[in-house]
């Protein structure tokens, strides 16, 4: 499998290692945190954009087998009430989801996970472990709570942009941005901006033309920055 990185584009290390497992033949490990009220497309997005990369890149003779297995995981197996009461049944739960390349952090209402020790502390764990940390709209609340965005140029949803700052003074929170990249760590605004973003890392990850290859599959008008 060959893989094209824009020559105008830095290349981050987590980059190359992943590249690297892609062209070993194994698939990257894609995890999506679940609570309760979590925001609908804040993890449907993200799990589109990468599930039809997948298919596009063996469709496209990129890759023999699944660039990514996406799941998502949450504290356990029963049904997890997302937003405006959808129910969604987690793929996986904290005591087996496996090692993970990318973690992603959706946003919604955030009370659960901000006040339950059991999704903190798997949170914390899974983004040490995974090369590629991202957050989707009010997700970056959780990352900020745990300590993982201190120093760091971050965004959120444009409505929660003034408490995320004012809550984490240490924070530079950027507005008029869709996503802000750090190379390991990625957050973004609300909602459709999370689409984006995972665009972004498909770019990052396979190359331009197969990210825009999803973008036209998935009829989302996008374009490399």
């Amino acid at each position: 499998m060959s893989l094209a990185i824009p020559a105008a584009r830095p290349v981050h290390p987590a980059d190359l290692v992943l590249r690297q497992r892609l062209q070993a033949g194994l698939p990257l490990q894609v995890g999506i945190l679940l609570f309760t009220d979590v925001e609908v497309l804040d993890f449907a997005g993200p799990f589109e954009v990468f599930s039809v990369a997948s298919r596009v890149a063996r469709r496209d003779g990129l890759c023999a087998h699944a660039a990514f297995q996406v799941r998502t995981i949450a504290v356990d197996a029963t049904p997890v009430r997302a937003r405006h009461g959808l129910p969604v049944l987690p793929m996986q739960t904290f005591a087996d989801a496996p090692d993970l390349d990318l973690l992603i952090v959706p946003g919604g209402v955030m009370d659960e996970p901000l006040a339950s020790p059991a999704i903190q502390a798997w949170t914390r764990a899974a983004a040490r472990q995974a090369p590629l940390v991202a957050s989707v709209c009010t997700g970056a609340f959780l990352l900020a709570r745990l300590g993982l965005l201190e120093g760091r140029r971050v965004t959120t949803h444009w409505e929660d942009q003034a408490d995320l700052q004012r809550l984490h003074p240490g924070l530079e929170v950027v507005a008029g941005v869709p996503f802000v990249d750090l190379g390991g760590l990625l957050t973004s605004g609300g909602i459709s901006a999370g689409i984006e973003m995972s665009l972004h890392l498909v770019a990052r990850l396979l190359g331009p033309d197969p990210a825009r290859a999803v973008a036209r599959q998935m009829e989302y008008r996008w374009s490399p920055d």
